[in-house]
């Protein structure tokens, strides 16, 4: 029986959640006593996977399948579930994201698996199985009991980092028959020069108190200077001010990084669920009353016209003395 961590790839590499979802599964594995077994799809730089020893993984199985490059539900999941079977699979975790959030479900099914999706911290195994997560809007907490002998998690991004050490894991080669997809992938357009929300320690964020689309440009200065993500609240993007993938919020994308800078935005509860789980808030809003203030960490109450311009002028002269 093993402990198995689902290993994303992109342009032949690992991402970056998968680091912490490797690193969830070695910590796992360690308390169960089981060995710490990645499974990869996809093609895939070699010494790419073996470096996922350095985060406890001892053995990575690679299904290196050019059919597996595109993300396909149905396919991934019937390929990582004869896979993780093969290897005993006892424990499957994913990073709760977009290809988690999809994955884990199906697996969960074939494998008749009890599943927790947006896992918080390690179980605790001296009683059981019982798993922590977020609940009403990350407002309170759930434990949920795993009984089944098959168990799924999916590791709400960030929340238990990526835990470096020094380690090479071996590399399996399989061959899995891979199913015909459903799916035809006409053509792949990536944004360059751009930080991945999900991928993201820092995220800068505005709302409509911007006035209008020609107004970014003092909130990209800020994100490029510190290295962060761009984002924004359903409102922005509703009116086309930004693009839809940088929408942040309970009906957009759930972001966890270290700093969470929100300018202009008032907090409505259903940004807030996409948001409350950052690390650090701050919050720049112009309205003292914003409820925004309430989830914050740290606030400023001032004009954001004149707020970011001083901040980011600040952070470039504290960079250039450093």
């Amino acid at each position: 029986m093993s402990v198995i961590a689902f290993i994303e790839l992109e342009n032949n590499k690992v991402k970056k959640s998968s680091f912490e979802a490797a690193s969830y599964a070695s910590a796992v594995a360690s308390k169960l006593g089981k060995p710490a077994i990645g499974i990869a799809l996809g093609t895939a730089d070699s010494a790419a996977l073996e470096a996922l020893g350095n985060y406890g993984l001892e053995k990575v199985v690679h299904v290196g399948n050019d059919a597996l490059n595109h993300f396909d539900t149905k396919v991934f999941a019937q390929v990582l579930c004869e896979a993780a079977t093969n290897v005993g699979g006892e424990v499957i975790v994913f990073s709760h994201n977009y290809a988690g959030k999809g994955l884990a479900p199906r697996v969960a099914a074939r494998m008749k698996a009890g599943l927790v999706a947006g896992a918080t911290s390690l179980p605790e195994t001296e009683k059981g199985f019982i798993v922590s997560k977020t609940a009403f809007s990350n407002k309170g907490f759930a434990k949920i009991s795993i009984d089944t002998p098959v168990k799924v998690v999916s590791l709400s991004p960030n929340s238990y980092g990526a835990h470096k050490s020094e380690g090479t894991a071996a590399i399996e080669s399989v061959d899995i028959a891979v199913p015909a997809s459903s799916v035809t992938v006409k053509e792949r357009i990536k944004l360059s020069d751009t930080i991945p929300l999900t991928e993201a320690d820092l995220v800068v964020s505005a709302g409509r108190g911007l006035k209008g689309p020609e107004n970014w440009g003092m909130i990209e200065e800020l994100a490029t200077l510190l290295g962060a993500a761009t984002a924004c609240s359903r409102a922005v993007s509703d009116v086309d001010w930004r693009p839809h993938h940088e929408h942040v919020g309970q009906t957009g994308i759930t972001v966890s990084p270290n700093l969470y800078i929100a300018v202009a935005i008032s907090g409505a509860i259903q940004h807030l669920a996409g948001v409350s789980s950052s690390k650090t808030i701050v919050v720049i809003n112009k309205d003292p009353e914003a409820p925004f203030f309430k989830a914050a960490d740290y606030g400023i109450v001032g004009d954001a016209f004149e707020v970011v311009p001083k901040l980011t002028e600040a952070i470039r002269a504290l960079k250039a003395s450093a």
